[in-house]
């Protein structure tokens, strides 16, 4: 078993590993636009009565939950409710659809049942290869759906079938799914601080 101070180190490591990469968002001007300008859609999408779909796999799915708690709860204000859906969360409808129709077609399906031309998809996917996350991305364009990618690096398949993809600059899927997170936050309260402000300034309160 590891000493003390080795497990220490280890702990530096990760957490030295994890601002690295934050930091290096910081030094990407386009990524900073894309998000950016995701919060800025996402938050003239709910304005307009649309809804916001996130999915994903894994602890991507954990993200796309707690991000879609953010909307439907609250982030930092009291206010509204915001519409947002995560995906993974229905178990009889994700095994089901799963059984009788394949695994890659567990968020396409509900995006066809649930969702209207207007609304956004917002598919996570560390390596951007994800089939599932794919297809419901596929589906979501064909239905008139705006369509968001969180990926890492690279983009994978997803990068240049969406039209904003967030590609966190690693291939480490733990940093990936940190800067994620990270990400989720920021659009959230941009999107709530967007949203809010404009309501109250058109009522003029």
């Amino acid at each position: 078993m590891k000493k003390a101070n080795e497990l220490e180190q280890s702990v530096r490591n990760s957490i030295e590993a994890s601002i690295a990469t934050k930091q290096s968002l910081l030094k990407s001007p386009e990524l900073l636009s894309t998000v950016a300008r995701v919060s800025e859609l996402l938050a003239r999408a709910l304005l307009e009565g649309n809804k916001v779909f996130f999915f994903g796999n894994g602890g991507s799915a954990a993200d796309a939950q707690h991000i879609a708690a953010e909307f439907v709860g609250r982030f930092a204000l009291e206010r509204p409710a915001l519409p947002a859906l995560a995906l993974s969360v229905n178990t009889s409808c994700v095994t089901a659809i799963g059984n009788d129709y394949g695994f890659d077609q567990v968020f396409s399906r509900q995006l066809e049942a649930l969702a209207r031309p207007g609304d956004i998809a917002v598919g996570i996917s560390t390596s951007g290869k994800s089939p599932n996350v794919a297809m419901a991305l596929a589906v979501a364009k064909t239905m008139k759906l705006r369509t968001v990618a969180l990926t890492g690096r690279t983009g994978g398949t997803l990068r240049g079938n969406v039209e904003y993809c967030i590609c966190i600059p690693s291939d480490e899927t733990p940093r990936i799914q940190e800067c994620h997170i990270l990400i989720g936050h920021i659009i959230s309260e941009l999107v709530e601080r967007e949203i809010f402000h404009e309501k109250s300034r058109v009522s003029g309160s």
